[in-house]
């Protein structure tokens, strides 16, 4: 936001400087036809008007920040707050101000006569342009921004974008135990955070120096301590090569969408928990949810690892279990709507839709119909709920099928 910003300023002193050096080379009489001496005024103008508009525009971005952070998830808020189009209204009414501010002051050093101005005036016109083209975006822009669809919209689009970075497909069954030999030399990291980041480039050229493959445990979104397993090597390396592949690893306080598609998953669902909270009551968000979350969970499926994002030679990195992400975007979403009819249908059929996608899916995806099936059965005050929910189970489950 300070560079857009920077820009604006930047290029109001390369026009008064422009007026001072070159505005001999326009005629008086062009000049004078043109108008030129009006551009104190509408400078002034300018000032003052997005000085106006920067904090307006500051306030309605704050207030979408807090409505994100008190009724949909505060994890949301870090998309609304990389969004460009906000970024661009915002700088470039500060820009605009500051562009006025430097034209006001170059007016008033006398360094160019009536000439000089006209640079500046051409430039002042471009600036409000400008200004005219960001604002009727920015009306726009700020009727859904912050807004609970436009929320799950930016965290499906996050999610999607991880997706398409994955260097394998998930694995389907259980979480495996790793098996690592006694032998093997095991690294850990000194600090305490998040995996947003794993350099693999750089873990091939450690396993290219030592002759063994490295093998990452943490995956992005992974919490790391001291007593957390982050790699390791059949290979005995020395400490050069130990912190190499700690620095590997990009340590952070809190997790990011870019590389952790389960992060993605995990904020949907605190979308729909929120939703299905008694003091807002709203299934309908959390249907949306379900229905995003599961276009989540299809690219996923379908998800073919690019070539050239593969892990290179040397480096063994394991894939997401399924389950996993199953559990991340559909369990809270089955306990906390556990007892609404249309919640519990809605699982059971997006965990359908799953299965059909890829039929390796279909005993993660019926291991947590079953376990929404269970949570909901007890909380149901009508029997007749109780027995539609378990007829749509068993028509895409049978008993011994």
């Amino acid at each position: 936001m300070w560079f857009r910003s920077a820009l604006f300023c930047v290029f109001a002193v390369v026009l008064a400087l422009a007026g001072a050096l070159i505005g001999h080379a326009i005629s008086y009489d062009f000049a004078s036809k043109i108008g030129a001496k009006s551009v104190d005024n509408i400078l002034n103008v300018l000032a003052s008007s997005m000085l106006a508009v920067t904090t307006f525009s500051l306030t309605a971005m704050v207030s979408a920040y807090s409505g994100a952070t008190s009724n949909i998830t505060p994890r949301a808020v870090q998309l609304l707050i990389e969004d460009s189009t906000a970024q661009n209204a915002l700088a470039t009414f500060l820009g605009s101000f500051l562009f006025a501010i430097v034209g006001i002051i170059a007016l008033s050093t006398g360094l160019y006569g009536e000439t000089g101005r006209v640079i500046l005036y051409a430039g002042t016109i471009l600036v409000i342009v400008v200004i005219v083209v960001t604002f009727v975006r920015w009306i726009e822009h700020i009727a859904r921004f912050g807004r609970v669809s436009d929320t799950i919209e930016r965290v499906e689009r996050a999610a999607m974008g991880a997706v398409h970075g994955m260097a394998q497909r998930p694995r389907f069954g259980p979480r495996e135990r790793i098996a690592i030999p006694d032998s093997a030399t095991k690294i850990h990291h000194t600090g305490i955070g998040r995996v947003t980041y794993v350099d693999l480039a750089q873990l091939a050229d450690v396993a290219e120096d030592a002759g063994a493959e490295i093998n990452p445990v943490a995956l992005p979104g992974t919490l790391v301590d001291p007593a957390r397993l982050l790699a390791w090597t059949t290979a005995t390396l020395d400490d050069k090569q130990v912190q190499s592949i700690r620095d590997a690893f990009t340590i952070e306080h809190n997790r990011t969408f870019d590389h952790d598609p389960r992060f993605g998953l995990v904020v949907l669902s605190e979308i729909a928990s929120r939703a299905l909270s008694p003091a807002v009551n709203d299934p309908g968000t959390a249907i949306a949810v379900i229905e995003a979350g599961t276009r989540v969970m299809a690219r996923i499926l379908r998800h073919k690892p690019d070539p050239d994002r593969s892990p290179p030679a040397g480096v063994n990195v394991p894939p997401f279990a399924l389950p996993d992400l199953l559990e991340d975007l559909y369990r809270p979403i089955a306990r906390d709507g556990a007892g609404t009819i249309e919640v519990g249908v809605r699982l059971q059929k997006a965990l359908a839709a799953l299965q059909h996608i890829d039929e390796g899916a279909r005993a993660d995806c019926a291991a947590v119909a079953t376990d929404a099936l269970s949570r909901a059965h007890p909380a149901f005050d009508s029997a007749a709920d109780a027995e539609r929910l378990a007829r749509i189970h068993a028509r895409y489950w049978p008993a011994g099928g």
